[in-house]
């Protein structure tokens, strides 16, 4: 089985399929959770997983200070997830793939088939989210985790994100709005750009990062020739 950052290197050039979600989440005690109830105990645990092992990475943190931080015992964590820190961090790096997947796809729906407007889109909501932080998720995170495990995960990130970001680089070369190298490659790269804003410490943000991160997007397409779906489809015609 080859390693998982080698994998992800892979990943930008492979073509692989989707992987199948998990069983919707249940409530603590099995039973399908209400969406209009309290969270469970399971998911304040998901809840509190996902906001430590995005601040401090897998090998950081322990399941006692995910108990601590729910108000449960160490040992109640092992009610919920049997393998243990392992299935707790597989669980919730999944939930956030997913999500983020969904809520581009919902961005890109919104902006049209204005390329811009898709991205413009896409850095709303990838700057309205906490940082996936795939670096470190390549270099420190999945190589503390069961090889399959690894790849099933970064195959989400390939199938859900950068394929994602690709299908709409690849309708706006179909259409003559830009030209540029390897789809994946710009989807990768666009991804990067926008997740690094996250980075930018507090006291050097002098105006929101939407707009800055929109400003960078202007100069990105700039650099691929773009010109607007409508007068790309006039000169398709002529």
């Amino acid at each position: 089985m080859e390693g998982a950052a080698q994998y992800v290197t892979n990943m930008l050039v492979e073509d692989t399929a989707l992987p199948p979600a998990l069983p919707e989440t249940s409530g603590s005690d099995g039973a399908p959770r209400d969406p209009g109830s309290e969270l469970s105990a399971r998911d304040r645990i998901l809840d509190a997983a996902e906001t430590m092992f995005a601040s401090k990475g897998y090998s950081a943190v322990t399941l006692r200070d995910i108990g601590s931080a729910v108000g449960l015992r160490h040992a109640s964590l092992y009610h919920h997830f049997p393998a243990g820190k392992d299935q707790l961090f597989v669980e919730v790096t999944e939930r956030n793939i997913r999500r983020h997947g969904a809520g581009l796809e919902a961005a890109i729906t919104c902006g049209g088939v204005s390329l811009r407007r898709r991205l413009y889109g896409v850095a709303d909501w990838l700057l309205s989210q906490p940082p996936m932080d795939l670096v470190r998720m390549l270099k420190s995170d999945m190589p503390s985790l069961d090889p399959a495990e690894a790849r099933r995960l970064m195959d989400l990130v390939s199938s859900l994100i950068l394929k994602r970001l690709a299908s709409v680089l690849d309708a706006a070369k179909q259409a003559g709005s830009i030209t540029g190298p390897d789809s994946m490659l710009l989807g990768g790269g666009i991804l990067g750009l926008l997740e690094s804003f996250h980075s930018i410490p507090t006291f050097a943000i002098r105006r929101p990062l939407t707009e800055m991160a929109r400003e960078l997007i202007d100069v990105f397409l700039s650099g691929l020739g773009y010109r607007d779906e409508e007068g790309a489809a006039q000169e398709v015609k002529a």
